[in-house]
């Protein structure tokens, strides 16, 4: 207000794609699903299996942020699916959608518990749904398709070891 600047802010629960980073659990799944899948890669380890999260898709997220600022005024938005999910159904759908029993690749490490776990993440969007008219379309299994595909294609391109980088 002082300077006559539109700022908003908004709190955007995960919101995934192919582009996420390998350090991120979401990917790091779906990676490793499709290096498992193209026989590169002989087992997965995980922390946390039950922690829970809303996931969301990053391009939808965008979209959110874009008619933030087509408001013309400053307010506060959550961006969110209203739903979660825990990393192990996160597991379950990306090597099911691979035709993969995860129980035969899938290992508990614990070196991977994060000491301050939240157990649940749950965003309330019912704001930007009304003001925005904003709402998620992809839902859950649809997102972890399109990353798993998306992972499945990268390795189907070229030298599978030189798309996929260096391996656990």
């Amino acid at each position: 207000e002082s300077y006559g600047l539109c700022a908003s802010n908004s709190i955007m629960f995960n919101h995934e794609s192919p582009r996420r980073g390998e350090t991120f659990v979401s990917r790091k799944i779906s990676r490793a699903v499709a290096a498992i899948k193209h026989g590169l890669q002989k087992e997965l380890f995980l922390g946390n299996l039950e922690a829970k999260r809303d996931w969301g898709y990053a391009p939808e997220y965008v979209e959110g942020m874009w008619r933030i600022v087509q408001l013309g005024e400053g307010d506060d938005f959550v961006l969110a699916t209203g739903e979660t999910h825990s990393v192990r159904e996160f597991v379950e759908a990306a090597f099911a959608h691979a035709d993969l029993d995860w129980k035969q690749f899938v290992k508990h490490d614990p070196r991977y518990e994060r000491p301050a776990e939240v157990d649940l993440l749950l965003g309330d969007a019912s704001k930007a749904k009304k003001i925005l008219r904003w709402e998620p379309k992809v839902r859950f299994h649809e997102l972890v398709r399109i990353m798993v595909d998306a992972d499945v294609d990268l390795l189907s391109r070229g030298t599978p070891r030189e798309r996929l980088g260096r391996l656990p």
